[in-house]
Formats: structure tokens, C-alpha cells, sequence
């Protein structure tokens, strides 16, 4: 049992985008020092391995569109250095000025995002090199290390990444799952300011978690693009996308939601939130809610978990159910009101915050802002390449190529 442990961590870890990278990246790095060995003057060709280092990259996406900026900023830092070694050598003011002048053209040779790379590759290449004659070598070094770095992504394409940000996605459900039924604990009890407070703070704690979960869907959707593997890339990356921003949506909703309770809290300092068949009722709505948004994240991740039907089934039941909860939620709260007509504002809140929720889990919104982002790229690709539609719309237009397409349909 000891022993089987940190087993399945190794396994686990083995699989982690950073683990990954790191072996993939030390591989490109020796594979462009091997060749530059042979094919540079220099004994030791480290520009080679330091520009494979920067282009290899954990995606093939990002490798193919960063590795044109990444180029240009080590060109240009081993250019820079060049320059300066025959001219001034490595001094104090030397460097100083080298990244002076780096940090200055950088935006000039389309460095983009990776101008300080200019200044490091050249306070790198400045260290080792002394005299002009070097020179083409390091250029060499340079452009066969960025080669390595390509080719080893073209050849040996990175994984799909849809693993771990669907992994995300339902631990985010499962936290705002945990909110939810942390928030009815205390319902039917006298409730201070600060326990509620404190359930608010949880709930604003959920905003990391969602910029942490984005982040992995961004690696997610980059390895799906130009991946040879993937043959639905761009709808897989709209069923997470849509997926990712309705959860958003109902977290910020739940903050909303736990806000409304504090207010309440204020409003009742000396007994609890709701009577018992009151919090009885919230109760049952929440629990219905939750399940239906641990269920919502598994179903816009059913590539992987592959449990799509029994996910949608239960997200419809649940949904239903929660709905019939909500309605006899509203009666009751309407005959609370009649008691405590000051505080109608907070129970309409939070039937409407109830509603929202609801709304934005429902299989019918989900479909609309799908088919409403499958447009829109098609649209924007319509716009970005006119002549590449033109030619598709004149393929199509050929006989028997609408029966053609059929057939790949029904395939």
C-alpha cells in the first residue's frame, strides 16, 4: 500500500504538461548540440541547444507560431554580440549597453513578446565570443538549433492536452459544488455576519480557480490546433470553451448568491436566515443544482470520459427537479415575505440567482452558444481567407461533390 502510492503520483506526474516538456525540451536541446558538433567550427556549439530550448515549445500550435519571433530575438541578440565582441569586447558599460541597444530593436525585428531574449542571447553569445571569425558560426548555431526545435515538434508531435484541462474543469464543479453545500449548512441556524462573510470569501476564491482552469484549456485548445491526431479540433475546443464560460457565469452567480446571504445576515443579526421548511426547501434547490453542475462538466468533457448519455440524462432530471424545487421554493418565500415584507428584495434575488443558474446549465442554452461559436469562427475565417472560401465554394459547387460531402457526413 506504501509503496503503491507515490507509484500512481510518478504516473500522474509522467503525465503533467510540465513533465513532458521538460524531457521533450532536454531531447531538442542535445539532438541540435549533436548536429551542430558537426556541422559548426566551434568546439562547443551551445547557441544550438539554447535556441532549440526556446523554440520547442509544449504545443505544436505555439511551437510553429512563436518559433518565428523566438528566431528573430536570438538572430538578433547573436548578431548584437558579434557586433560588440569585435568591436568593444565584455566590459561593464559593454553590457549595459548591448541591453540597451537588444531592448531597443527588439520591436524593430518582430521579437514580439520575446524582446528580452534578444538582450539574454546576447549577453550569452558576449561571454563566449571574442573575435569575428566566429561569427557565421554562431549563426549557424543559431538556425540549426531553431531547426531542431521545429522539427522536433513536426516530427514528434506533442500530446493532446484536452486530459488535463478537462481534469480542471471538473475539479472547478466539484468546488462549487462543495460552496453550495457548504453555503445550506447553516440555513436553518442563527448565522453571524462573518460566517457569512467568510462564505463570500470562498466564493470570490472560486475567481483563481477559474483563471487557473483557463489557463489549461488555453495549452488544451493550442494542442488541438494544426494536430495532425485531431480531426474535430475546432468543435472539441468550442464544447470546452462554451463549457468553461457557463461555469464562469454560475460562479459568479453563486458569489452573487452568497453576497445576498450576507446582506440577510445584516438584515437578521439575532435569529437564523430562514425557518426550517424554508431551509428545507433552499436546501433541496441547491443540492439539485450542484449535482447538475458536477453533471455539466462531465458532459462537455465526455471525450475523455467518455459517459456523455449518462451525463446529459442526469443533467436533464437534475435540472428538472430543480426547477420543481425553485417553484415551491417561490411559494414559500412569497407567504416569508408577507411576515418579513422588508427583506422581498433578498428572496426575489435569490430566486432570480436560482433562475440564472438553472438557465445557463439547460442542454438547450448550451446548443445555442455552441451553434453561436461555431458561426462566429466561421465567419471570422470567411473574413481572414476570402480566395481560400471562393475556392471551397466553387469545390463544392461541382457535380458530385455534394454527394461526396454526404458521404463524409454520414461517415
Amino acid at each position: 500500500m506504501s509503496f503503491s502510492a507515490p507509484l500512481r503520483q510518478l504516473v500522474r506526474r509522467h503525465r503533467e504538461p510540465a513533465v513532458v516538456q521538460t524531457v521533450r525540451s532536454t531531447a531538442a536541446a542535445v539532438i541540435a548540440y549533436v548536429v551542430a558538433l558537426r556541422l559548426s567550427g566551434e568546439p562547443a556549439p551551445l547557441t544550438a541547444p539554447l535556441t532549440a530550448l526556446l523554440v520547442v515549445q509544449v504545443t505544436l500550435y505555439s511551437t510553429l507560431t512563436t518559433g518565428i519571433r523566438r528566431v528573430n530575438s536570438v538572430v538578433a541578440g547573436v548578431l548584437l554580440a558579434i557586433g560588440f565582441s569585435a568591436l568593444v569586447g565584455l566590459t561593464w558599460w559593454s553590457l549595459g549597453l548591448i541591453i540597451l541597444v537588444s531592448l531597443t530593436i527588439g520591436p524593430l525585428v518582430k521579437a514580439g513578446e520575446f524582446v528580452p531574449e534578444v538582450a539574454i542571447s546576447a549577453m550569452l553569445v558576449l561571454g563566449v565570443t571574442r573575435v569575428a571569425d566566429t561569427a557565421w558560426d554562431r549563426v549557424l548555431e543559431t538556425l540549426i538549433g531553431a531547426a531542431v526545435g521545429l522539427l522536433f515538434n513536426v516530427l514528434f508531435v506533442p500530446p493532446v492536452w484536452v486530459g488535463p484541462a478537462s481534469e480542471a474543469i471538473t475539479d472547478l464543479a466539484r468546488r462549487m459544488r462543495a460552496l453550495m453545500v457548504h453555503i445550506t449548512d447553516e440555513l436553518d441556524q442563527h448565522t453571524t455576519v462573518e460566517k457569512a462573510a467568510a462564505r463570500l470569501h470562498e466564493a470570490r476564491r472560486l475567481d483563481n480557480d477559474i483563471a487557473q482552469v483557463d489557463a489549461a484549456l488555453r495549452q488544451a485548445e493550442d494542442s488541438l490546433r494544426l494536430n495532425p491526431r485531431v480531426r474535430e479540433g475546432l468543435l472539441s475546443r468550442l464544447v470546452l470553451r462554451t463549457g468553461l464560460d457557463t461555469l464562469e457565469i454560475c460562479a459568479v452567480v453563486l458569489r452573487v448568491s452568497c453576497r445576498t446571504l450576507t446582506d440577510l445576515a445584516h438584515a437578521r443579526p439575532a435569529e437564523p436566515l430562514f425557518p426550517t421548511h424554508i431551509a428545507q426547501a433552499l436546501r433541496e434547490l441547491y443540492a439539485h443544482t450542484a449535482v447538475a453542475v458536477e453533471s455539466f462538466a462531465q458532459l462537455i468533457t465526455a471525450q475523455v470520459s467518455a459517459n456523455a448519455e449518462e451525463a446529459e440524462s442526469r443533467l436533464t432530471e437534475e435540472l428538472k427537479t430543480a426547477r420543481l424545487s425553485r417553484d415551491h421554493l417561490a411559494g414559500l418565500l412569497l407567504e416569508q415575505v408577507r411576515t418579513h415584507p422588508a427583506e422581498w428584495q433578498l428572496s426575489g434575488a435569490l430566486l432570480a440567482e436560482a433562475d440564472r443558474v438553472l438557465d445557463e446549465l439547460g442542454v438547450e442554452k448550451r446548443s445555442e452558444r455552441l451553434i453561436e461559436e461555431l458561426d462566429r469562427h466561421s465567419r471570422m475565417r470567411r473574413e481572414r481567407f476570402p480566395r481560400l472560401h471562393r475556392l471551397a465554394g466553387q469545390l463544392r459547387g461541382r457535380p458530385g461533390a455534394e454527394e461526396s460531402r454526404s458521404r463524409r457526413l454520414r461517415w
